[in-house]
């Protein structure tokens, strides 16, 4: 694997490809418009044509989408029929039950979900389980919040705003007592305290990604959620649900980034514990972080992108130099923490 072309330009994607880029790779990438500020080619392309869509795959090894979840599907059909290999970002469950079913007949690796959340919260989720003879839970908590929250929402959209409405409002998978079953989203409240900073956290969807069907029988109860400031939740339960904004999610998406555009200074905080037995003793594991602001390729990068640029990076990485299968789909929870921290790209989480 050589040749990557990364779909989507924005902060994400241009860290990604620039990462890449670094790596050795040899980038093409693909935005609405052409860019002379990368150090690799730009091609203007309208995904809608699928015919020249195809015509840029047939030359690339492999593409990577950080473009948003719902163009997603489209994106990965092509790569299939292109035959080569597939990476994206999303948290979006129907998307990787669709990438799921390419995979039983792709000639390259489907690897969805390759993000933050999910995607490097699987990864330590299943190294905390793998340190215990048995497990009886594993909990995975991420929040990617402003440094210096200002408003009752305590919030700023540096994510994708599709995204965080989708993971809101669909419901969430989760292992409850032994049983796979589904939870709504924004409920099961708890407190989390992390360097002292109070954070609430809630039922998201899609941060889990296979972990469900694979524990299933190993592990009793495990579930995702995610960390905001508190009275968060209760803010967006109340646009969403009381003033309807559940019905109208497009709409949803362009009030909430109007009112909380982006910030730099922000700050991503990953918590994940497992707790089960070793030698006949109760045990609990833990990772707890709070990753900031960082340079890398020569820029200041937000929290968000690094993190999320990163471990896509680290995981085409890893497979480019054999260290994860070239065909069939591809789990997070089948990439050891240890190898993926050992990448070029993935040092960034062991160095912040």
């Amino acid at each position: 694997m050589k040749k990557i072309a990364v779909l989507g330009l924005g902060k994400v994607g241009s860290l990604a490809a620039e990462l890449l880029h670094g790596s050795g790779f040899d980038v093409t990438g693909i935005d609405l418009a052409t860019r002379g500020d990368l150090p690799f080619p730009v091609v203007a392309l309208d995904l809608t044509n699928t015919s020249a869509v195809e015509a840029v795959f047939t030359k690339q090894d492999a593409v990577l989408s950080c473009l948003p979840f719902h163009l997603n599907i489209s994106v990965a059909e092509i790569a299939h029929r292109a035959g080569i290999h597939y990476f994206d970002l999303t948290e979006d469950v129907p998307t990787t039950n669709r990438v799921i079913e390419l995979s039983k007949t792709s000639k390259g690796l489907m690897a969805p979900q390759c993000g933050l959340a999910p995607g490097f919260i699987g990864i330590v989720g299943a190294s905390l389980i793998a340190q215990l003879d048995e497990c009886r839970s594993c909990k995975m908590r991420v929040g990617a919040l402003p440094q210096n929250p200002t408003g009752l929402m305590g919030y700023s959209f540096n994510w994708s705003p599709e995204g965080v409405v989708n993971e809101y409002l669909n419901d969430c998978e989760v292992i409850e007592d032994g049983a796979r079953k589904l939870v709504s989203p924004m409920e099961w409240m708890e407190d989390i305290y992390i360097d002292g900073m109070k954070l609430e956290a809630f039922t998201t969807s899609g941060g889990l990604g296979t972990m469900c069907e694979t524990y299933l029988g190993k592990v009793a109860n495990i579930d995702y959620k995610t960390m905001r400031y508190p009275g968060h939740a209760k803010l967006m339960n109340f646009f969403f649900h009381e003033l309807l904004m559940r019905d109208r999610r497009k709409e949803a998406g362009e009030i909430l980034i109007n009112a909380k555009p982006p910030v730099e200074d922000d700050i991503v905080y990953v918590h994940a514990s497992a707790e089960g037995t070793i030698d006949g003793k109760l045990q609990r594991r833990e990772f707890v972080r709070a990753y900031r602001p960082v340079e890398v390729a020569g820029k200041q990068r937000t929290a968000i992108s690094w993190t999320t640029a990163g471990s896509v990076v680290s995981i085409i990485e890893m497979v480019r130099d054999g260290a994860l299968p070239a065909t069939g789909f591809l789990k997070q929870e089948e990439i050891g923490l240890k190898a993926f921290l050992a990448t070029s790209t993935g040092s960034l989480y062991a160095a912040n």
